[in-house]
C-alpha cells in the first residue's frame, strides 16, 4: 500500500516532462564512495529489497550460485544506456519549490518534535525525588535514565538519518513518533527503574529524529537564504525546549496527586498530538526519493528501463545499500575536518548543558534553598537565553546576506564566533559565583549567558552543516549529534563525583579553561573553511553542484 504523498507524486508523473541527462549532465549528488561500476543492472533497480534479502541469504547457503549470478548480473549498464531524470527548474514537485504556506505547514510540526524530545531529556530529571521513593532506586541509578536517554540519541541516528535520506523522511517521522509517545507511556506505568532505564534508552532512539533529521528537513525546502527563521526556530525548540519543560515539570514534581507519573502521561499526551499533525500536515521532502518513486513509474509505463533517478545508483544491492546508508555519518565524522570539528565543540557545549540539567537543583537547592518548583522555574533561563540567540541571530543574517556572495557558507559564522568568546565566559562565572553568600540572580545571569552562547554555537552547526553538505546534511548532522549526546551521556555520569572532589568553584572553572581552549574553531573554518572544503568529497560535491 503506497502513501499519499507516493499517489500524489505518482499522479503527477505525466502531468509536466523532467529534464533528461546523462551521466556527465547529473547536477544531484551522491555517495563519492560509489563508483560506475556499482551502478545497479537494470533489473535490479525495481527488484523489492525483501526479495534482495532472500536472495543474499540463500547466496550464502549456495556460494558457487552467488558466483554464477554475479558473473551474469552484476553488469553495470553503460552511461549510454542510462537516462537520469531530475526536476526541471521552478517544477512545485520539487520540495525546494513547494509554496511557503507547505514549507510552513512542514517545519513547525518538525520543529514541534524537536521541542518535545529536548523537554523529555530534561523533564525527567524534575520526577527524580517520588521516582527515587516509588521505585526503591538511589540517586545513581535515577540519573542513570538521563544518560541513557542521550545514549538512545546519539547511536540511532547513525542509522535513522542515513535511511531517511535514502526512503524518505515521512515515514520516519510518522513511526518514531508513535513509538516515542508509547516509551512515555512505558515510563509512567514502570514498577521498578530498570523499565525506566530501557524506555529511556528508547524513547531517546526514537525521539532523536526529532533533532537529527529536522535540520535536514529544513535543507530540503528552504533555499540557503530562507533558512535562518527556521533554524533559529528549529534551535528555539531545541535548547529553549530543554529549559521550559522543566519549568511546568517542577511544579507537576510538587503536586502529590500528579507526581513523576504524570510528568510522563503529560508528554504522552502532547506526543500523540504531534502525530496528528505529522500524519495531517507533513510531506516527503527528500527530492531524491521523490524522483525515485518517479522514476519507477516511467519505467513501469513506458517499458523503457533506462530511465532512473541518480540516487538509485547507490542501490545496486542490499548489502551496499545498507553499507552506504550506515556508514556514512562515521565516514562524514572521521574524515571530513569541518564536521569532526563542530562536533567536537558542539559535543563539549552539550555535555555542559547537561551538567546544569543535573546540577541546577543540587546547587540551588543547598545554597539557597530553593523547593523543586522554584527550582524548575530557574530552567526558564534556557528559553530566556534562546530568545537572545534569536535577537543575535537577526544580526547573523544581516551580516550572512550582506556576505555570502564573498564568504559562501562560512558568512554562517559570525554567531558562532560571538558565543565561541561567550561560553567560557559564562562558565567563569557561574563557577565563582557559586557561594551561598553570592545572591542567586547572579547564577541565573551565568545560565542564560551560556544557553546564549549555547545557542548560537548549535544553531550555527546546523545552518553551516546543512549549507555545506546539502542532500547529505542528516548524515552530517547525526555524525555531530553522535559526539553531542554521547557527551551528554557521559557528563551526568561524573558530574556530581567531580563536584563533590572539586568544588562547585573548581570543577567549573575546568569546564571554563576547556572552552577557552576551543574558542579558535569558528575562526578557523571561516579563515580556511572553503579550502577545507574543497578537498572534501562530500562537500566539494555540493559547492560543484551549486554553481552548476
Amino acid at each position: 500500500m503506497i502513501s499519499r504523498d507516493e499517489e500524489a507524486t505518482l499522479a503527477d508523473a505525466s502531468e509536466s516532462q523532467f529534464a533528461v541527462h546523462h551521466l556527465e549532465e547529473v547536477t544531484e549528488p551522491i555517495d563519492p564512495r560509489i563508483s560506475p561500476v556499482d551502478r545497479p543492472s537494470q533489473r535490479q533497480l525495481d527488484e523489492p529489497l525483501v526479495r534482495q534479502l532472500s536472495d543474499y541469504v540463500h547466496a550464502h547457503h549456495n556460494p558457487h550460485k552467488e558466483q554464477t549470478s554475479t558473473s551474469t548480473e552484476k553488469q553495470p549498464p553503460s552511461e549510454d544506456e542510462v537516462l537520469y531524470i531530475e526536476f526541471e527548474k521552478g517544477d512545485p514537485r520539487d520540495p525546494i519549490n513547494f509554496t511557503r504556506r507547505r514549507k510552513w505547514a512542514i517545519t513547525l510540526p518538525a520543529t514541534f518534535f524537536t521541542f518535545l524530545s529536548a523537554a523529555a531529556a530534561s523533564t525527567y530529571a524534575m520526577g527524580w525525588d517520588s521516582m527515587i521513593v516509588d521505585l526503591n532506586c538511589t540517586r545513581f541509578q535515577a540519573t542513570v535514565g538521563l544518560s541513557l536517554f542521550a545514549l538512545g540519541f546519539s547511536v540511532i541516528p547513525l542509522v535513522s538519518a542515513s535511511f531517511s535520506e535514502e526512503f524518505g523522511r515521512h515515514p520516519l517521522y510518522v513511526i518514531t513518533s508513535i513509538v516515542f509517545g508509547l516509551m512515555h507511556m512505558t515510563v509512567a506505568l514502570s514498577k521498578n527503574i530498570q523499565t525506566v532505564h530501557i524506555a529511556r534508552f528508547l524513547a531517546g532512539a526514537f525521539g532523536s529524529t526529532g533533532s537529527t533529521m529536522v535540520g535536514g528537513t529544513i535543507a530540503d525546502i528552504w533555499l540557503p537564504y530562507e533558512r535562518g527563521l527556521p533554524m533559529a526556530i528549529f534551535s528555539v525548540a531545541a535548547i529553549g525546549g530543554t529549559g521550559l519543560g522543566p519549568v511546568a515539570a517542577g511544579w507537576v514534581e510538587m503536586n502529590p496527586h500528579l507526581r513523576w507519573r504524570w510528568i510522563q502521561w503529560i508528554h504522552l499526551i502532547l506526543t500523540g498530538t504531534l502525530t496528528v499533525a505529522i500524519l495531517v500536515f507533513m510531506r516527503e521532502t527528500r527530492s531524491a526519493v521523490l524522483l525515485t518513486r518517479l522514476a519507477k513509474k516511467m519505467r513501469k509505463d513506458s517499458g523503457d528501463l533506462r530511465y532512473r533517478a541518480r540516487v538509485e545508483d547507490e542501490r545496486a544491492s542490499l548489502k551496499t545499500l545498507i553499507y552506504i546508508s550506515c556508514t556514512r555519518p562515521l565516514y562524514l565524522l572521521f574524515t571530513e575536518p569541518v564536521v569532526a570539528s563542530f562536533s567536537i565543540w558542539v559535543g563539549f557545549a552539550w555535555g555542559i548543558l547537561y551538567v546544569l540539567i543535573e546540577s541546577i537543583t543540587p546547587v540551588f537547592k543547598t545554597l539557597h534553598n530553593f523547593n523543586t518548583g522554584q527550582t524548575g522555574t530557574v530552567f526558564v533561563t534556557f528559553f530566556i537565553g534562546s530568545l537572545m540567540g534569536i535577537g543575535s541571530d537577526r544580526f547573523q543574517e544581516i551580516l550572512y546576506r550582506k556576505n555570502v556572495g564573498t564568504r559562501g557558507p562560512e558568512a554562517r559564522l559570525y554567531h558562532a564566533m560571538l558565543g565561541g568568546i561567550v561560553f567560557p565566559a559564562a562558565m567563569f562565572i557561574y563557577a565563582w559565583c557559586t557561594f551561598p553568600d553570592v545572591h542567586w540572580i547572579s547564577l541565573v545571569i551565568a545560565i542564560t549567558l551560556f544557553i546564549w552562547a549555547c545557542f548560537g554555537i548549535y544553531l550555527t552547526v546546523f545552518t553551516y552543516l546543512a549549507d555545506c553538505y546539502g542532500p547529505f546534511a542528516s548524515s552530517a548532522l547525526a555524525g555531530q549529534s553522535l559526539c553531542r549526546n554521547l557527551a551528554g551521556m557521559a557528563f551526568p555520569l561524573f558530574t556530581q563525583q567531580m563536584y563533590d572532589k572539586l568544588s562547585y568553584k573548581w570543577a567549573n572553572t575546568l569546564f571554563a579553561l576547556i572552552a577557552t581552549i576551543m574558542i579558535p574553531i569558528p575562526f578557523v573554518l571561516f579563515k580556511w573553511g572553503p579550502k577545507i572544503r574543497e578537498r572534501s568529497k562530500f562537500a566539494s560535491q555540493v559547492m560543484h553542484a551549486q554553481k552548476s
